[in-house]
Formats: C-alpha cells, sequence, structure tokens
C-alpha cells in the first residue's frame, strides 16, 4: 500500500467512527432519556454535584514567624520558616500565655 491508499483508507475509517458514534450516541441518549422517565429524576437529581466530604471550618493562624510577622494555620504544606523546627517556639497561643 501506498501513501495515498492509507490517506484514503484513514479517511474512510474516520467516516465510519463517526457514524458508528452518532449511532451509538442517539441509542444511548434515547436510554438515558427513558430511565430519567421511569425514575422521575430531575434535573437537579442527574446534574447536582453533591458534595461528600464535608469542608473543614476555616480556623485562624496558629504559628507566627518573628521575623516577618507571617501566619500559618497547621494545615497544608509548611512554610519553610517553620519546616523542621520546633512549632511550639512559634505558637500564637503559647506566646499569648507567656505574657
Amino acid at each position: 500500500m501506498n501513501y495515498k491508499e492509507l490517506l484514503a483508507q484513514a479517511a474512510e475509517l474516520d467516516r465510519q467512527i463517526a457514524a458508528a458514534r452518532e449511532t451509538e450516541a442517539a441509542a444511548a441518549l434515547a436510554e438515558i432519556k427513558t430511565k430519567i422517565a421511569d425514575f422521575g429524576f430531575t434535573v437537579e437529581d442527574v446534574f447536582s454535584a453533591k458534595k461528600t466530604r464535608k469542608l473543614r471550618e476555616l480556623s485562624g493562624p496558629r504559628y507566627r514567624d518573628p521575623d516577618t510577622g507571617a501566619t500559618w494555620s497547621g494545615m497544608g504544606r509548611e512554610p519553610l520558616w517553620i519546616k523542621g523546627k520546633d512549632r511550639e517556639a512559634f505558637s500564637i497561643m503559647g506566646n499569648l500565655f507567656d505574657a
């Protein structure tokens, strides 16, 4: 086979793929519509994004860098200024009681 013949085959396959997709998509959509009607689903039932995870309460800063004043809540990646160090030394609550 030469290049032009392969291109012609590719074009024919693309046409067949598009036709098969159209036929199968129409059948799938008809089935979905039937299921929605059978069970009485609403748009919200079908398309709503239910959140399964509870969102954490927003907490204020728990640690402060005395040099820059930068704060960190203790959640997520450790900032470089506290990484590998004793967190108690940077605790905001601990500092409130020292005064």
